[in-house]
């Protein structure tokens, strides 16, 4: 199938700023094996320092997010997202340099990890207005599952890359490559116009930082579905974090694989994603983007819950491998449903403090869960985490499902006015 026959490549700029995904996410897959990777093999990091390493990730949606959502409603959002990926590929050069130098030590990795997820947290949430700005609120849950055909495409080529590079030329030196990627996002992302109207700064100047941060606020508190929605998904992230702060280690430590057997069996998420990214939208309607997102949430439970019970029973590679296709499965239904609701019925103006709160709102929980998940680790043993990423994720679908409104959502919602 030719995925390029879709109505959303007429689009003028949607298949440059699709192919910019593509980069994007390629490189991301070599981070995301390269930096836990070097932490484990390089600096012998113990699963509480794993667990501190995912929470820098997440610290900045947190101290960052509310304050980002004024500054970018103010601002251009393309510009915004270019110079991000610009940032982000500086910033993951500093590992190899480092590691040349006999420098590298858990600090910097502490450093990285917290300069990506300050990346992700104000450039991330201008992709989102931006790809809004760009398709139209009517076409978001087809743009953000064809942008998750994107994903899947970088998560089955990206980890088999990632294993090469690591293999031929060490963990460290593989984050070369996602810098070279991030150039090509950035050469594609500076071909979209978008027009896009800013106010003026005489229209903001004389407003008070506080008074515009209060009113992206109240307005999520006004709205019953994004408090519905950043509840449900806020406890899914604080439990999905106890498995994801450390899988990997478990996968080295416990189940034996080494890093080109871990490479490999991400290719799973490709899978998954392709899954969710190409049957989300029939899902979508089928069920109503709201059912459709709960049903993610309890995908990804499956996956933990099968690699404790069938442990011993199936090799280790196949069942990690099945346990990462569970969880890239749910969470592309998750976030395709999730996103394409609370954008768009926003109002324009409100776009970048509603989208920058959400996320606040979300990865609130994610941080202590990550840290939570290393600890329990460490005195507990690894299963320990993974059954309460389990348990737990199955424990919110379950009473997401038995709340009144969330599982009524059976369209997207006409968007506001103010």
């Amino acid at each position: 199938m030719n995925i390029f026959r879709s109505p959303l490549f007429q689009i003028p700029g949607y298949r440059r700023m699709w192919l910019s995904i593509l980069f994007s996410n390629l490189g991301g897959q070599i981070t995301m094996l390269a930096l836990p990777l070097t932490s484990v093999f390089l600096l012998d990091a113990s699963p509480t320092q794993m667990g501190l390493l995912t929470a820098m990730e997440i610290a900045p949606f947190v101290l960052l997010s509310l304050p980002g959502g004024v500054l970018i409603d103010r601002m251009q959002k393309l510009p915004l997202y270019i110079a991000g990926e610009i940032f982000m590929g500086c910033a993951l050069l500093l590992i190899p340099l480092a590691w040349a130098f006999g420098m590298l030590n858990m600090q910097l990795m502490y450093g990285v990890s917290f300069a990506l997820g300050a990346v992700y947290t104000i450039a991330g949430s201008a992709s989102q207005i931006v790809l809004t700005q760009l398709v139209g609120r009517d076409k978001l849950v087809q743009a953000y599952s064809q942008n998750a055909i994107a994903g899947s495409m970088a998560e089955v080529l990206g980890p088999g890359l990632a294993g090469i590079l690591i293999r031929v030329f060490s963990a460290p030196l593989a984050l070369v490559m996602d810098a070279f990627l991030l150039i090509g996002s950035v050469l594609m992302l500076r071909g979209i116009h978008i027009q896009e109207v800013v106010p003026p700064r005489s229209t903001w100047k004389n407003r008070s930082f506080k008074d515009d941060l209060m009113k992206g606020l109240n307005f999520v508190k006004s709205q019953k579905m994004l408090l519905e929605m950043a509840a449900t998904v806020g406890a899914w992230q604080f439990f999905a974090q106890l498995a994801l702060s450390v899988q990997i280690i478990f996968a080295v430590k416990d189940l034996g694989l080494d890093e080109t057997l871990v490479s490999l069996s991400f290719v799973a998420l490709g899978v998954g994603s392709v899954l969710g990214g190409m049957a989300g939208p029939k899902i979508s309607i089928k069920l109503g983007p709201g059912p459709a997102l709960i049903l993610g949430v309890g995908i990804t439970s499956i996956g933990w819950i099968s690699l404790l019970a069938l442990e011993g029973i199936l090799p280790s590679l196949l069942l990690f491998s099945w346990m990462l296709i569970c969880f890239s499965w749910g969470a592309t239904l998750l976030f395709v449903n999730f996103l394409s609701l609370r954008q768009s019925f926003t109002p324009t103006d409100l776009l970048g403090r509603m989208t920058t709160t959400m996320r606040w709102l979300i990865l609130l929980p994610a941080g202590p869960g990550a840290i939570l998940g290393g600890w329990m680790a460490e005195h507990w043993g690894m299963r320990s985490s993974l059954a309460g990423a389990g348990a737990g994720t199955l424990l919110v679908a379950l009473i997401a499902y038995s709340r009144p409104y969330l599982k009524t959502l059976k369209q997207l919602p006409q968007a506001m006015h103010t």
